[in-house]
């Protein structure tokens, strides 16, 4: 009979430590961020650990005995610590196919893997497209818009600094998750670790921010405190042949650069972002067949530093500095422009 009374005090804790989590972020926002309140989606991403949880784990982790409480940890933490947790939210959603593999290439300047036919890079749509072709009343193959792990939350940055993020230390890295050999959760691991280990290519300047605020911190470094934040509003019209509505240009200076982030799937909420010449942002109505998604747009009209093999002249036909290349952006990412306040 002892549940009944137990129950609401621990959905008040639950509350409390997430409204805890949510209030630290919106705090740190509003110092550094010249916007009354971070956008609701980003808000929800706060580590939902309290003080005395992240005191706690970390000991753990530095006594080397957060294996043995690894399920507690995650569970938390509300990260992603066995594929099974991935699979079982991966498929939560019957009505659109498997995660499109390519999506992790769209991140990478570099080569498109010799291995990774056209036929994939292009499933459900084109992830690379050029400028004419988002034209109001048009057609458009929209490409998977989502983020393999969606509902992953940030790490604090005490704890996030403990964590072994760099690919010479994968071996510990999966040790201290518990991840298997070969699984889905190595694949994306080795991907993300690689995509933030890469050398910038000339003209880029780049970070993958593993806390909230490293994310923050990076923007106020490269653009200030006065930004906006852009993203898009949802997934429908993945796998869809949609029909452009309007199109806004909402960044059009190309001399002042936005930063583009892209969620990384990883263990918890890491951001890979990075700051282009000559980039204009766009909000694009997309007419899906459920409802119309405010999707994000950034099309870059500086590829001179690309490589000749890149993903979007294989699909485009088109070599480095001779075309623009302009892709949606996928679900949890966004784009900061600076305001002139």
């Amino acid at each position: 009979m002892a549940h009944p009374i137990l129950l609401p005090g621990l959905l008040i804790v639950s509350y409390f430590r997430g409204f805890q989590a949510e209030n630290a972020f919106s705090q740190y926002w509003e110092e550094h961020i010249g916007l009354p309140h971070p956008p609701h989606w980003l808000a929800m991403k706060a580590s939902p650990l309290s003080l005395h949880q992240e005191a706690a784990f970390i000991k753990l982790m530095e006594e080397n005995e957060l294996i043995s409480h690894l399920r507690s940890f995650c569970k938390q933490a509300n990260i992603v610590c066995s594929t099974n947790a991935l699979v079982r939210k991966e498929t939560e959603n019957t009505t659109l196919p498997p995660i499109a593999q390519w999506n992790g290439d769209k991140d990478k300047y570099d080569d498109l893997p010799t291995e990774t036919p056209l036929s994939i890079a292009s499933q459900g749509g084109l992830p690379y497209f050029r400028e004419s072709m988002v034209k109001e009343g048009s057609f458009m193959p929209v490409p998977d818009l989502r983020d393999p792990m969606s509902y992953k939350s940030f790490l604090p940055r005490r704890l996030a600094s403990k964590i072994p993020f760099s690919f010479a230390q994968i071996k510990e890295l999966k040790k201290l998750f518990g991840v298997v050999d070969e699984s889905n959760m190595e694949e994306y691991i080795q991907n993300s670790l690689k995509i933030c280990e890469m050398s910038p290519i000339r003209g880029e300047q780049r970070e993958c921010a593993t806390s909230v605020e490293d994310l923050i911190d990076f923007v106020v470094k490269k653009l200030g405190h006065n930004v906006r934040v852009w993203s898009t509003e949802s997934i429908e019209g993945s796998y869809e042949n949609v029909t452009i509505g309007a199109v806004k240009v909402i960044h059009g200076n190309l001399f002042e650069p936005p930063i583009i982030c892209h969620s990384l799937p990883f263990l918890f909420q890491v951001y890979y972002c990075h700051v282009f010449q000559k980039v204009k942002v766009y909000a694009v109505d997309i007419h899906a067949r459920k409802k119309v998604n405010h999707a994000i747009m950034a099309c870059h009209y500086d590829t001179s530093a690309w490589s000749p093999n890149h993903l979007a002249f294989k699909l485009l036909g088109f070599g480095p500095d001779l075309i623009e290349v302009c892709h949606w952006m996928n679900e949890n990412g966004v784009i900061w422009t600076k305001t002139l306040h």
